[in-house]
């Protein structure tokens, strides 16, 4: 029975999966317009930033939007089908759970912040002023 129930959901998700990742490119906001020298320095900030993903998690899919209004450069790390990098997840976050933000200070310290939702309010405070 356990068998049943596990094929049936990975055939949903095979079948489903098409569809989210369209409708998110479909979805996807225009990114915000900066000037280029504040564009610059944006993106400089970004280089300290890194989120592990899965492709088709709805989650990671809000996160990416956001990442995408903002007109933000962060690295995308596939955690789902990438082994380094799920192992790098696992080790520097404690957890395979996505979105995963990694946030790496100046001196080389990193910080790992789950949640959609406090991912996309750091976001919003650290970016949208800019």
């Amino acid at each position: 029975m356990k068998f049943i129930i596990r094929f049936f959901f990975r055939t949903l998700r095979l079948l489903l999966t098409p569809f989210m990742l369209l409708g998110e490119k479909l979805s996807t906001p225009k990114g915000m317009e900066r000037p280029a020298e504040a564009q610059q320095r944006v993106d400089q900030e970004c280089r300290s930033l890194t989120l592990y993903q899965f492709r088709a998690c709805p989650f990671c899919m809000k996160v990416r939007k956001e990442i995408s209004r903002l007109s933000l450069n962060i690295e995308l790390r596939d955690a789902q089908h990438d082994p380094e990098h799920r192992e790098a997840l696992l080790q520097g976050g404690g957890k395979i759970q996505t979105p995963c933000l990694k946030i790496t200070d100046e001196q080389g310290n990193s910080q790992w912040m789950y949640e959609s939702g406090d991912i996309i309010q750091y976001l919003q405070q650290r970016f949208a002023q800019s």
